[in-house]
C-alpha cells in the first residue's frame, strides 16, 4: 500500500515540473531581458536582481517538489512547505512593489526630460526598438522629437495626407522638424510616451498577475504537501502499531 495517494502524488508531481519549466523560462526571459536594464533604469525601472532570485527560486523550489513528490519521505516535503509558506508571503511582497514600481516609472515617463532618456537614445538596440515604435504608433520621441538630438530619423516622417488628419484626433498630427536638425521635413507631433507607458502598463500588470498568482499557487501547494505528510504520517503510525501487535 502507497503511503501517499497515486492521483495527488502525479498532480503534485505535475504542477511541480510545469512550474521548472516556466522556472526555466524566466531564467531565458531574464537573460534577454538583461540587455536592456542599464537603459530602462533610467526611468525608474526596477532592478533584474529580484528577477533572478525568483526565477532561481522557482526553478530550484519546483525541483524539490519533483523529489519530495517521488521520495514519498516526511522530511523534503516538511521543507517544501516551508518554502511555500514563505513563498506565498514573498510573492505577495513582490505584487505589491511591482504597483508602486509601475505608479513610479509611469510618473517618471510623464516628467522625464530629454537628458533623462539621452542613454536610452545612444543605446543601438533601444534605438533601433524605438525606431519601430515610432512607426508603428504614429510618434516621435520619447518626451519629443528634440530627444534624438540634431538628427531626425526617418522613422519619425509623417505623411499629411487627409486620411491621417481624419483619424489623427486629440493632438496627433505632424508638425515640422527641429530647426537645425537633419531628417524629414514634416514629422509626428506626438511623442512616444503615452504609448510607452500604456505598453509599461500591460507588462507590470502582467507581472502583478504572476505574482499574485504564485501567491494563491503556493497557498495550494502548501495545503497539498500539508496533505500529503498527514497521509505519509497515518500510514507510518498504522505500520508501528501492526508491528507492535505481531511482536506482542
Amino acid at each position: 500500500m502507497a503511503k501517499i495517494n497515486g492521483c495527488l502524488k502525479c498532480l503534485f508531481i505535475f504542477f511541480n515540473v510545469v512550474f521548472a519549466i516556466f522556472g526555466c523560462l524566466m531564467i531565458f526571459g531574464t537573460v534577454k531581458a538583461t540587455a536592456y536594464s542599464n537603459q530602462l533604469s533610467a526611468v525608474g525601472s526596477p532592478s533584474l536582481g529580484w528577477s533572478w532570485i525568483f526565477s532561481i527560486g522557482v526553478l530550484g523550489i519546483s525541483c524539490l517538489g519533483i523529489y519530495a513528490g517521488c521520495a514519498d519521505k516526511e522530511l523534503p516535503l516538511k521543507i517544501f512547505a516551508c518554502f511555500m509558506a514563505v513563498g506565498m508571503v514573498i510573492m505577495m511582497i513582490f505584487g505589491i512593489v511591482a504597483t508602486v514600481a509601475r505608479n513610479k516609472m509611469r510618473d517618471n515617463l510623464r516628467s522625464a526630460s530629454s537628458e533623462l532618456v539621452k542613454p536610452i537614445m545612444d543605446n543601438q538596440e533601444m534605438t533601433a526598438l524605438m525606431n519601430e515604435l515610432q512607426q508603428t504608433a504614429r510618434c516621435c520621441g520619447v518626451v519629443s522629437a528634440d530627444d534624438w538630438g540634431d538628427r531626425i530619423p526617418y522613422s519619425c516622417t509623417c505623411q499629411s495626407s487627409s486620411s491621417y488628419r481624419t483619424n489623427a484626433q486629440g493632438g496627433h498630427g505632424c508638425k515640422t522638424k527641429p530647426r537645425g536638425a537633419s531628417g524629414p521635413d514634416q514629422i509626428y507631433s506626438q511623442s512616444c510616451a503615452d504609448t510607452i507607458i500604456m505598453y509599461v502598463d500591460i507588462f507590470f500588470h502582467v507581472v502583478m498577475g504572476i505574482c499574485f498568482g504564485f501567491a494563491v499557487t503556493a497557498l495550494l501547494g502548501l495545503l497539498i504537501s500539508l496533505l500529503m505528510i498527514h497521509q505519509i504520517k497515518r500510514y507510518d503510525s498504522a505500520g508501528g502499531s501492526s508491528i507492535a501487535m505481531k511482536a506482542y
